[in-house]
């Protein structure tokens, strides 16, 4: 067997069935689009329905399958309605990745009731609502992926980022918590919690001289990570080939948390 060949069913994701929140964001729009062109068929979710129209447009037009449902993770009435509607225009879900998430970067002190509440609510709340939603299904079907998108906020919190750090720590206590509850139902949960990523939305703050130079003097490899740079690890954690992995936290943020730029030493290569 060719290395090709083999790496393909180790790795592969046709005939999986996807279904994937926050799917129109800056990360969620690159991972989504990398899970199709692994040969999975998507369930595309988000409010921003223009966004969704366009992401499918693009899968379809590389010869991938998608379908577009517009969600808001935070009721609890959508989403049983949307995993009910994918469940029956696609039979099954096979993965699940909750990737819908919010932010405000302000004080703890600044920060407001409404705002506390809305970013509980879209990344925790929704994660949990999303997850309880799909699981009925994957019980049912005696497997199923879960695969929920933390942040580098989980060990090493930024000024600024109280709330979101909060949610995003919740998120990991239900990953273990799905992988020790649901694991006798063959289903597995897992957590990628990203570094210091560039997206559209983090824009200003890696062109502040200021605030870029303090990420890069903590990131080991001295530069910002992209959305695709986690796509190898969820198409793992999507694939069977992590058939024997659950309640994990995966982190994408290139040396960060290991110690980020090193001090200086006395070494004769330089």
């Amino acid at each position: 067997m060719k290395a090709a060949e083999y790496l393909e069913g180790l790795f592969s994701l046709e005939g999986k069935h996807i279904a994937f929140t926050g799917a129109a964001g800056g990360i969620g729009r690159e991972l989504a689009l990398g899970l199709a062109r692994a040969g999975a068929f998507m369930a595309l979710c988000d409010t921003n329905a223009e966004g969704l129209k366009e992401l499918q447009a693009q899968i379809e037009e590389e010869g991938g399958n998608a379908s577009c449902h517009c969600l808001n993770v935070t009721e609890p009435e959508q989403v049983q309605k949307c995993t009910k509607e994918i469940a029956g225009i696609h039979g099954r879900i096979d993965v699940l990745v909750n990737c819908a998430g919010i932010n405000k970067r302000e004080g703890f002190l600044d920060v407001e009731e409404s705002t506390y509440d809305k970013i509980m609510a879209v990344n925790l709340k929704g994660t949990f609502l999303m997850s309880q939603a799909v699981a009925h299904i994957m019980r049912k079907q005696d497997s199923g992926s879960i695969i929920n998108i933390g942040s580098h906020n989980t060990g090493w919190v930024l000024g600024g980022c109280s709330v979101y750090a909060a949610t995003k720590a919740g998120v990991m206590s239900l990953t273990k918590s799905q992988a020790v509850e649901w694991a006798k139902y063959h289903i597995r949960a897992n957590c990628i919690s990203p570094g210091h990523i560039k997206t559209q939305l983090t824009t200003s703050t890696w062109e502040n001289p200021r605030k870029a130079g303090y990420l890069l003097e903590r990131i080991a490899m001295g530069r910002p990570g992209y959305p695709e740079d986690i796509l190898g690890v969820c198409i793992l954690l999507a694939s069977d080939a992590s058939a024997y992995i659950t309640g994990c936290e995966y982190r994408v943020d290139g040396g960060c948390i290991a110690g980020g730029q090193p001090w200086e030493y006395d070494t004769k290569y330089e």
